[in-house]
């Protein structure tokens, strides 16, 4: 057993330790014990990917750990790459549970549920057969549950979003079920090292249907419209360190599904399964950020942000496709290169965000940014922490995402002179959807800092709130820590994904030297020095704002002429409402709001008003159109069943009489 093999066992032994010890030891002791668990299996499953992501490569069966099928792992630089940014996200959320546990998390059931998460998570990609990876996946999503409803008792609509979530991540199972045996079927055997040598018989009418089943079914754990509705509710509800780990962890598990399926198993398969993949993405990207920029819970907002980075890692994965299946193959290593680097950038800024919007909760009981405010002098870490999470996440250099999504444009960009008509109409598409997204997404989290931290509290819970304990401090800034990396230093890790990248697409590494970002085959150049000046201009703008400030406090205060309205109070500042209100108008079609004002007048006189109230809502559109109808539908067909069960003995023996007379008759019409 080589170092990636000790790494992912000890990793999992670890945490399936801290599941069995949550449940024994005393309630005092359990929190520590289980964030002590899962940060050493994190720091262990980050050793394994790490080594695994530099070409080496681990394999095992046991037929007899699993029933009926056997356990079969098998881990190679793809798995690496997922293993190793799940583990450092397992370590921040293992550290920030230690303190969250103290706000009601301590219970046996709850605790045990997160280090047999964070096992399913690092097991996930490391499944070598079908069997092992429907085991691992269920095991995540019955983890994942748990830990959703941990507070359905505080609040309703918990248990409203871990039924959506419960729904949503079982039918995503069941495609994901599908589509595998499919795959399987034909290659006799369910190893993924069988189903990849028999892709090449696989006949385009087993193949396509399989490809699309996981598709929808991996895609929705991605959180891609329009199977993401259970995102922006399950991530609000969840305890933050558990919205860490769903949004910087697993969601990226389904974009691993997606390529270890399509572009893995299958041989790549079709141009149009990439168009649809790339398109998709696109339309996730745009309309997560539009909701996002709308929003005014910061939770949700988050959830919606996660939609759309999602999506953006999804462009690149259908560029990847589309670009392979032309034969362009240094560009589609380039797409999948920069796809796997903002999977990376995505978890780490992904992760500090909701760290610390979990601190900003516990501290002022709400997560509505109108009630927010102030935050900047009474939690000073919590505000620099979310600070460079929202630079990060806005793609403006020197955020981590920038350069994640600048790789992605090049390689768009440069596939743009590929012959065909879809390529010419699409790659544009995703392009602009990509420059799109990143100018919402800077307005979206101008308004959740400027707004959220900054001005004046404009709320009770605002005003008396206090920064976070050691534990939760020590974890953003280790995210936060990451963030920075990622920023300054993306040089260091593009070689190895983008080794990652060719080995999955078979092409000579399209990302090479750790000084300039070389695109092999085509021409050009993307230096990182331009990066390096935007840092440094930037550090300097950001002194010389220091100083003015500083420089004006020093000043005599003198109040200016105000109109005799006294001095500016919180409620003449912008809330997240009105900052999104133009953007609302913009978008109004794709939006569509929900709008209602009522007017109420005195009994003496309907000339003379009493009161006016208006009420705005934004409700997700595509919930409202497509599953909406979907719910009454079934609800209608459940009511009207109801007349069925009349508690006859006599009707359900006749039910069951005329079912069979119906079964034998469509054999005897078949045969």
């Amino acid at each position: 057993m080589n170092a990636v093999g000790w790494g992912l066992v000890s990793a999992v032994v670890v945490a399936l330790a801290a599941t069995v010890a949550a449940l024994a030891v005393p309630r005092r002791h359990r929190p520590a014990v289980t964030g002590v668990g899962v940060v050493a299996a994190g720091l262990l499953g980050t050793v394994a990917g790490v080594v695994a992501t530099t070409g080496t490569t681990w394999s095992v069966a046991r037929p007899d750990l699993l029933p009926l099928i056997g356990l079969e792992l098998d881990v190679d630089s793809l798995s690496g790459v997922f293993l190793a940014v799940g583990g450092v996200v397992a370590i921040a959320a293992g550290t920030y549970a230690i303190g969250a546990a103290r706000h009601g998390l301590d219970g046996p059931g709850v605790q045990a549920a997160l280090p047999a998460f964070v096992a399913s998570l690092l097991l996930v990609p490391a499944a070598g057969s079908v069997g092992t990876l429907l085991y691992c996946w269920e095991l995540m999503a019955l983890t994942s549950l748990v830990l959703v409803v941990a507070e359905h008792r505080e609040r309703p609509a918990v248990a409203s979003a871990g039924l959506w979530y419960a729904v949503m991540t079982h039918a995503g199972f069941v495609a994901i079920m599908v589509g595998l045996l499919v795959a399987a079927g034909a290659a006799g055997d369910g190893s993924f090292a069988a189903i990849r040598a028999a892709a090449s018989g696989l006949s385009p009418a087993a193949a396509s249907p399989a490809f699309l089943a996981c598709l929808a079914g991996f895609g929705s754990k991605a959180g891609m419209v329009p199977l993401h509705p259970w995102l922006p509710r399950a991530h609000p509800e969840a305890p933050s360190h558990v919205s860490a780990l769903m949004s910087a962890a697993m969601v990226n598990l389904g974009v691993y599904g997606i390529v270890r399926v399509g572009v893995d198993l299958l041989g790549g398969g079709p141009s149009w399964w990439w168009v649809t993949v790339l398109v998709l993405g696109a339309v996730s990207a745009v309309y997560g950020i539009l909701q996002a920029a709308v929003g005014s819970d910061l939770k949700r907002l988050l959830g919606y942000s996660t939609t759309e980075n999602m999506g953006l890692v999804l462009v690149g994965v259908g560029a990847c496709g589309m670009f392979a299946a032309a034969g362009s193959r240094a560009l589609a290593g380039l797409a999948l290169t920069a796809a796997l680097l903002h999977v990376m950038t995505h978890a780490a800024f992904k992760t500090v965000l909701f760290l610390s919007t979990g601190s900003v909760l516990h501290a002022t009981g709400t997560r509505d940014l109108d009630a927010l405010g102030g935050l900047r002098s009474r939690m000073p870490v919590t505000t620099a922490a979310f600070g460079v999470g929202a630079l990060a996440a806005s793609a403006l250099p020197p955020g981590a995402a920038f350069v994640s999504e600048w790789l992605l444009l090049q390689a768009l960009i440069h596939g743009l002179p590929a012959p065909g008509v879809v390529p010419a109409v699409v790659l544009p598409l995703g392009v602009a959807a990509i420059a799109l997204t990143a100018g919402l997404a800077v307005a979206t989290f101008v308004k959740a800092f400027g707004i959220g931290f900054l001005g004046r509290p404009r709320g009770a819970g605002a005003a008396a709130a206090a920064e976070s304990g050691p534990a939760a401090l020590t974890a953003m800034v280790l995210a936060g820590l990451a963030c920075v990396a990622a920023a300054v230093c993306p040089t260091l890790v593009l070689p190895t994904l983008a080794e990652v990248a060719g080995g999955v697409v078979h092409a000579v590494p399209a990302v090479s030297g750790t000084v300039a970002i070389e695109l092999v085959g085509v021409s050009g150049v993307l230096s990182p020095v331009l990066l390096v000046v935007t840092l440094i201009a930037a550090a300097a703008a950001v002194v010389g704002a220091l100083r003015l400030l500083a420089r004006r406090r020093d000043r005599r205060r003198a109040r200016l002429w105000d109109c005799g309205a006294g001095p500016l109070s919180a409620r003449m500042e912008y809330t997240a409402t009105s900052f999104a209100e133009p953007l609302q108008r913009v978008f109004d079609d794709v939006l569509a709001p929900e709008q209602d004002v009522d007017v109420s007048h005195h009994e003496e006189s309907r000339y003379l008003v009493a009161a006016v109230s208006y009420r705005r809502e934004l409700p997700d559109r595509v919930e409202r159109r497509l599953y909406t109808p979907l719910l009454d539908a079934a609800t209608a067909w459940g009511r009207a069943g109801r007349g069925l069960a009349t508690g006859s003995v006599h009707r359900y023996l006749g039910y069951g009489f005329v079912t069979l007379c119906g079964l034998l008759a469509w054999l005897v019409v078949t045969r």
